[in-house]
């Protein structure tokens, strides 16, 4: 008796800690599958292979002033400020509050931001209410009670509140609202990127817009230079000083210039039509608005971000990187689908045979339940998912390197670019200048009467493509610098617009701003441990 009492005393708290223990088990759970580690940032040093140096400068020309490149220098949101053009200003902000692609993309994030908010109704138990009525007959003899004066036929009125829970022991809804806000997070930096991606367009279409008119309005001087050339040659020939041949020539020439304008005049509309429909605008709606290279200021002092904080820059990456999120919080839901699951439901109601008899004394009635529902054999249909969905991250992972890679080779095409883009614009300001005085050196030579036509003509075809090649290498350093700005970033996280998107969740991103280097550093070492 003595052995038996002592055993009913120590098992007493025993069975009050397992059930507790089992109770925070239930309660608390645990979430099967990877944790996420976010990807640490390349530890290159530099984006070429050799170090940055100050472009070449190119005096008393539009677009020809030496750029300095300032590395881990921050980016401005609104970049296309420094090419100091208010009409250009105008019409980002514009394409920024009518592009339909722009919104677009916003209204995809609002689906996600909602998805994700309804994700999180999995984490609270299910209430419904319900009221039932009916009409209805029993047989003779049945159990039902049969009122007096209506037998064996009566209503039936049954109000009832219905509760349903599920414990996320495994970690099921936890894994699949990761899942859902590490999407969110991937459609939000589409967005980032595709704004990004508008500004740089609105900016390389003014500066290709600008580039055709230059070379239009060239085009259009060579034809009056030709036309006169061609007049001179006529009356020359009227008093025998030429022969037919020359103004043949010359009229061929003419012709061929003249045959040039065509296709830049349709180049020039096709690029008006693509700036409407950027800022959101039909073709041909948009205020006619000339622009002109000269109109526009080279940014001189360029920012280089460092090689360790562009994974965090790149809206592409952050992209890549929130889809290889989702494809690890899917390994998690893969497993815990193969475990089993608890669902905690209870019935509270009443019935009555007539509405004034509900909620009477002894019409109610309750139920609680409990069912624990295991897979068995699913013909190897979750095993095969499970394996799926590690291929899929495996698959994200690859993605997300690619990105990467084509980041930095990105930037570094584009820094090279620039690099040249200064050495090809001051050669051919200089060929430009060089064709000018052999032009007019030329023009002199033959009215004196000191050198041929045909010198002449070589002459004026030479200015002619010299000045088009000098065109088309100021418009490629504009270009090429709002390229440079779109390849690091864009400075999205100094926009407010974009910084205060809905939905920031702060497991997936601690902050807004991309981290330094020792930041990275830190959030590594601390995912690690």
């Amino acid at each position: 008796m003595g052995i038996s009492k002592k055993s009913d005393k120590t098992s007493g708290p025993i069975s009050k800690a397992g059930v507790t223990m089992l109770c925070s088990v239930l309660v608390a759970g645990c979430a099967v599958g990877p944790n996420f580690k976010r990807p640490a940032a390349p530890t290159i040093a530099a984006y070429t292979d050799h170090p940055l140096t100050t472009t070449a400068t190119t005096e008393n020309l539009s677009g020809g002033q030496a750029q300095q490149f300032t590395s881990g220098a921050d980016i401005p949101g609104d970049w296309w400020t420094l090419f100091h053009s208010a009409p250009l200003n105008a019409l980002i902000e514009q394409s920024l509050e009518h592009n339909a692609d722009l919104k677009a993309a916003q209204a995809a994030l609002l689906v996600a931001n909602e998805t994700t908010k309804a994700g999180r109704g999995v984490f609270y138990p299910s209430v419904s209410g319900s009221f039932s009525a009916s009409r209805e007959k029993d047989p003779p003899g049945s159990l039902a009670p049969v009122p007096s004066n209506n037998a064996y036929r009566y209503d039936l009125f049954t109000p009832q509140l219905s509760i349903s829970y599920a414990p996320d022991i495994f970690g099921l809804n936890r894994r699949t609202l990761e899942s859902l806000k590490a999407q969110e997070q991937a459609v939000r930096f589409q967005t980032i990127a595709t704004q990004i991606t508008l500004s740089t367009n609105v900016v390389a279409a003014v500066v290709q817009e600008a580039a055709l008119q230059a070379q239009v309005d060239a085009t259009r001087q060579l034809v009056d230079i030709n036309t006169h050339m061609l007049k001179i040659l006529q009356y020359q020939l009227s008093k025998g000083y030429v022969g037919r041949l020359d103004v043949a020539a010359q009229e061929s020439q003419l012709a061929q210039v003249v045959a040039t304008l065509p296709p830049l005049m349709k180049q020039l509309a096709q690029q008006k039509d693509a700036l409407d429909v950027l800022v959101g605008q039909f073709p041909n709606q948009l205020p006619n608005k000339n622009f002109d290279l000269a109109n526009l200021q080279l940014p001189q002092d360029l920012p280089v971000s460092l090689p360790s904080t562009l994974v965090s820059q790149r809206p592409d990456v952050r992209q890549a990187e929130a889809n290889m999120h989702a494809a690890s919080a899917q390994i998690g839901v893969a497993i815990a689908n193969r475990l089993p699951n608890i669902a905690l439901t209870a019935n509270v109601g009443s019935t009555g045979l007539a509405l004034n008899q509900v909620f009477q004394s002894g019409t109610g009635f309750w139920n609680i339940g409990s069912t624990i529902t295991a897979p068995i054999f699913q013909g190897g249909t979750l095993l095969h998912q499970e394996r799926a969905a590690k291929a899929a991250y495996v698959e994200a992972a690859e993605q997300y390197r690619g990105t990467v890679l084509s980041a930095f080779q990105n930037v570094a095409d584009t820094l090279t670019a620039l690099e040249q883009d200064a050495d090809a614009l001051k050669a051919s300001a200089h060929a430009a200048d060089a064709a000018k005085v052999t032009l007019d050196l030329s023009q002199r030579q033959w009215k004196a009467g000191y050198a041929n036509y045909l010198s002449l003509l070589t002459a004026e075809q030479g200015y002619q493509q010299a000045r088009i090649n000098l065109v088309q290498a100021q418009a490629n350093r504009f270009a090429d610098t709002a390229g440079l700005f779109q390849a690091l970033g864009g400075g999205w996280w100094n926009r407010a617009d974009l910084t205060g998107t809905p939905s920031m969740p702060s497991d997936a991103d601690t902050s807004a701003q991309p981290p330094s280097a020792s930041s990275t550093h830190a959030m590594r070492t601390k995912n690690d441990k």
